[in-house]
This record gives C-alpha cells, structure tokens and sequence, in this order.
C-alpha cells in the first residue's frame, strides 16, 4: 500500500523536497526522478502518436501560370461562353458533335482556356467513380477526415495569395473581395467541421416515454452515398469547397458541378482537394467535378445514383432542378435569389454605419447571395443617407487586379469587373424606368474602362427611389447598385422589407437594439444580422438559407451536415437480461375476445395518459382484470 501511495503521488512529494518543504527519506528522490522521466516519456510517446494521426499532410500542386500578373494571353473581342466558334486563335482540336466553352478573364477579356464540355455519358461515368470511392470511405473515421481538412486548411493559408489570383484571374473581382469571400469564409467552414463536425454526426441518444423506460433509443446518421452540389459562379473558391467539405466529412461522395463561367478556376480548386486526398492515403475519385452545358446538367439531377442534391443559384433553374429531382425523389437544398433589405431605424447614426453598408451593396461588385439590396431609411434622415452614400460612390474605381501596371494588381482598385455583360441591358433598362418615375439616380450605366476595352464594368449606381412597386426594387439586381427607400414608421419599413417575393436575408440598424430584435421577429426571411450584415458565413454553427422564392432547406450548421445523411432510429433495451418487451396473452394471436383485447388496451393507454392519478390507477385495474379474464 506504502508503494502505491508513492507511485500515486511522488511528483508531489518529489516537488515539496525539492523546494525544502519535505525533508525526510532523501533515498526515493532517485525514484521520484525516474518516475517522472517516465511519465514525461509516456506523454512523448501519446502526443506523437496523436500527431501522426492528426498533423496536416503536405501535398504537391502545381501554381496556374495564368494567375500570374505579368501573364498574357489573346484578348478576345467581346468575349463570351461561345467565342471559341468565331476567334481561330482560341480553337483547340475539336471533336466533331461535341462542344466546348470559353475560359476568359472578365475583367479584361485574355483567353484563359477553351475547354471540352461533358457529355451525358461522361457524367454518367464521374457519378460512378465517385459511388466507387465512397465505399471504402465510408469506412473512414472522423479522425482521418478530420486530417483531410487540416492539411487543406494549412495549404490555404500558406497559399492565400494564390488562391485570391485564381478567383480574381476567373471572376474579375479584387483582391479584397477575394480574401474575405473566397478565403476567410472557407477557413472558417473547415475550422468549425474540424471542431464540432463529429459532434453532430456521431450516434445521438434521443428520449424514452415512460410506456418505454426499459428502452434506450439513438439517432444514427448514416451517408447517404453521393450527393450532387451544383453552384454558383460568384464565389468559385468557396462554392466548391463548402459543399464538397461537408459531403467529404459526413462520409459522402460528391459531384460538384460549376457554372460554366468559372470552370478554370473551379477545375484548379477541386484538384487540390484531389491532391490532398491521394496526399493522405485516400481514392481521390471521391471527389468529382462536372463542366457541362445547361442540356447536359439532367444527366446529374436525374440520376437514380445521386442521393441528394444542393443548388445555389437563380430561381428559374432551381425550379428545374426541384423538378427534374423528382424523378427518383431526391432531396434538394435550394438558395435562390434574394432581394436582402438593410431597415435603418430612427435616429440611428449614419456616420458610424456608412462603411457596413457600402460593403455590403458594392462587395464583388454587388455579386453576392446575402449582401444589401435596399436601404430602407427613416424620412427625416433620407437626404442625409443619399448624400453620404452619392459622395462616397462617385469615388469608387473600377478596375482588374490582374494586370502588372499602376492599373493592374495591387492597385487601388475598389470594384472590380463583372461575371459578364449579358444582363447590362435588363439593368439600365430598370434604372431608366425608375428615373422615369422620379428616382434620383447616380451613375446607372456600363463602364467602358480606358485600360481594359473588353472587360464588363458596371459604374457603382445610387438610386434614390419613391415607390416600392417599381420593378428595380423588386428584382434581384445582382449588380453594384444601392437602392434607397423612405419610410415614416416602423411598420411601413418592415412591409417594405417584406414587400417582395424573396426572403434570404436581411439586416436591422439601430441605437436600440430591443427594438432591432423586435424588427427582426417581425421579418420574413431565414436570416437577419442586427448591426451588421452577411455574418451568417462567418459563424458556421448556423444554418443558411431562406424562405418563399429564396427557396428550401439548409446548408451550414448541424442542419447542413445532417441533411447531407439518412438519419437511422436504433432501439434497444438498457437491460436486456432483465426486461424486454413481451405481448400480453390478451392480445396474442389468435384473439381470444376482442371485447377482453379492447378492455385490456383502453386501460393500458389510460393509465399512461391519463391526466388525474385516479384515472390513471382506473386505468391500471382495469389492465388487472382484462389480463386475468
């Protein structure tokens, strides 16, 4: 006993007589000094053993020389999906009855790629290496998942530079614009699958009722197999990743397919992720990118093999998908449009929010699912807002990232270029109808840049309007255009804020925060931000999504990763040895009297639910005597 007790506590006593306070029997020091060597080397041994089972992998990659600012390449002349039919310079040896598309810069109009689109059959064919894949990694714990998203984390950081390049070199968007919704975000969706993903997958104990105490029950969240995430182009780092981070981690295999406008980039990013896997002992066909052609897309949405389905994008084509998905019942997780309202209540200091909501209406040029639409203001501060804003959107510049000049990359650039130009029309179109009206207008027009004649600028717009009605303020802009609207009382702001048909997000600016949250209670939407905007990316415990034509479902959060599996009951009893159910002999079969039956069970549900304890010990009699009947 003497000896347990030294072994138990001798770093104690060691540390006391080192420090003078315990004196006597100086012959165990030598022991103490040797049981703490080997409690160090213990610990040693355990942490390099977790570290070689959770350290980031490095892998190999190879850097785009696109990305480079000093690249150059063709410029086509106004350049689209398509110019590849009528430039010879860009052709590649194309196959007969098949087509291709046209990888270009948008900011400036360099060819970037020509590439061959997928064919049904080769869809087809992807689906099945994915399914493929997923039967081994299905079998793979959370902890080697885990480490797949480590090393992927670890790489963009170190490569944070290159990822925005990429973005900015397919997109048109500036640098900043890349750091925060390409790279913060997508760092912040790998940390929050690596810290509490598990925790919302493993087997979760769920309540018994009282009627069945002896039993234990569990929820199980299986994979469903391979799923399909069809994205939009505006984020083409983040909308690749995200959807694809959490098939993987739920067990998944995933086939993404990207819009036809970011297949460069989009090909380079999933390839990491490919790079990654085989870098980590892994199939890397798990992963599976689809470049097609709208007309080829059914072959993904209709395939019996896809078991759940995720879009961002328009609503048009999200009906198609939701449609198409019934065909074998697929779930689908929709996020359409949005027209997201900011409310700025009354007396609410515009100097201290100004810059909030110009990054809100002007990030990546307006592109955004979730960024503002429509400022709702008080009447009394309504020329205030309208002066603060025109004054600051007369000064934005527009501008690539991508060119090695004072007019190139790390230049003040504030907004960059456009996806492409095919909505100009329908956008000044809208504006000119709402001047016509009586709104105040700034800018409203394309921007012919005198560097870059081929890029797709749309001046930063300020539009001053009077009526709700007014097509601008009901549509989904998509562009760098702030509208402003006046209201009287708070009630009058909140029917204009949920005066459209969408209902993604929203925002509610205020001194009282009370009465923001009591705004906010009264929104039709799935998110709002008080004080703030589009922070639901940022907190990746939430789910996101929203309501009416903004669509259904959830991705983010313990919502996202779970719909990504087939939830599974399994219950069992806590002491099988002891109690298990058994059928009474009054209601075995054959029924001897289905009088006695009947009696029996009236009086098993009346003394469970019951709501006297008379009732309830009625109940229980009556169980007594139709059993001894």
């Amino acid at each position: 006993m003497n000896n347990l007790f030294y072994f138990i506590f001798h770093p104690f006593l060691f540390l006391s007589r080192f420090l003078g306070q315990h004196p006597e029997d100086e012959s165990i020091d030598v022991f103490y000094a040797l049981s703490l060597c080997f409690a160090a080397g213990i610990w040693l041994v355990v942490q390099r053993q977790r570290r070689s089972k959770n350290s980031p992998i490095p892998f190999a990659f190879n850097a785009p020389k696109e990305a480079d600012p000093n690249w150059t390449s063709v410029k086509i002349q106004n350049p689209t999906l398509e110019s590849h039919l009528e430039d010879v310079n860009i052709q590649p040896m194309m196959l007969p009855d098949r087509r291709y598309i046209t990888c270009f810069d948008p900011s400036n109009g360099l060819h970037l790629a020509t590439v061959l689109a997928d064919s049904e059959a080769e869809i087809a064919a992807k689906i099945e290496k994915a399914r493929v894949a997923q039967k081994s990694w299905v079998y793979t714990d959370f902890t080697k998942r885990r480490r797949v998203i480590r090393s992927l984390q670890k790489w963009m950081v170190e490569n944070q530079d290159l990822c925005a390049r990429v973005a900015c070199r397919d997109t048109g968007k500036t640098l900043i614009d890349a750091a925060l919704g390409e790279i913060l975000v997508t760092c912040c969706k790998m940390e929050w699958i690596m810290d509490h993903g598990e925790e919302y997958l493993r087997p979760e104990s769920r309540k018994s009722n009282l009627i069945q105490i002896y039993k234990k029950s569990e929820v199980h969240y299986d994979p469903k197999g391979v799923v399909a995430a069809i994205v939009s182009w505006n984020y083409p780092l983040h909308n690749a990743w995200s959807p694809i981070l959490a098939s993987i981690f739920s067990g998944n295999g995933v086939v993404l397919k990207c819009s036809e406008n970011v297949i460069w980039s989009t090909s380079w990013f999933v390839n990491i992720i490919k790079n990654c896997l085989e870098a980590c002992g892994h199939d890397p066909e798990l992963v599976q990118l689809v470049c097609c052609w709208p007309e080829q897309a059914a072959a993904l949405t209709r395939s019996p093999h896809i078991k759940h389905i995720t879009f961002i994008g328009s609503e048009t084509v999200g009906r198609k998908i939701a449609q198409d998905a019934t065909v074998h019942l697929t779930p689908v997780t929709l996020e359409l449009g949005g027209k997201d309202p900011a409310i700025i209540l009354p007396n609410t200091n515009l100097e201290q929010w100004i810059s909030t909501w110009m990054r809100g209406i002007f990030q990546n040029a307006g592109q955004n699912c979730i960024g503002i639409e429509k400022l709702i203001v008080h009447v009394d501060q309504y020329d205030d807002l309208y002066d603060m804003l025109k004054e600051r959107i007369e000064k934005l510049r527009c501008g690539s990232v991508t060119l090695p000049s004072d007019q190139g990359y790390l230049s003040p650039v504030d907004v960059g270029a456009m996806i492409s130009n095919n909505r100009f029309d329908a956008l000044e179109a809208l504006i000119k109808q709402a001047e016509e009206d009586g709104a105040k207008i700034v800018n409203g027009e394309r921007y012919q840049h005198v560097y870059h004649d081929q890029g797709t600028y749309f001046l930063p717009t300020l539009v001053g309007l009077t009526q709700n009605s007014a097509a601008i303020a009901q549509q989904e802009l998509f562009a760098p255009i702030a509208l402003v609207m006046g209201y009287e009382t708070v009630e009058e702001a909140i029917e204009l804020a949920n005066g459209t048909r969408y209902g993604l997000g929203a925002s509610v600016f205020g001194p009282d925060q009370k009465l923001c949250l009591e705004v906010a209670e009264e929104l039709e939407c799935g998110m709002v931000a008080v004080n703030d905007f589009a922070v639901f990316y940022m907190n990746q415990d939430l789910p996101f999504g929203g309501t009416k034509a903004s669509g259904y479902g959830r991705f983010g959060g313990p919502e996202g990763l779970r719909s990504l599996c087939n939830p599974k009951v399994i219950v069992y009893d806590w002491w099988p040895s002891l109690i298990q159910t058994s059928i009474p002999k009054v209601l075995d079969y054959p029924i001897r009297s289905l009088g006695t039956s009947f009696e029996f069970t009236s009086g098993l549900i009346r003394f469970f639910y019951a709501d006297t304890w008379r009732a309830r010990i009625q109940g229980l009699i009556t169980v007594i005597q139709a059993q001894r009947k």
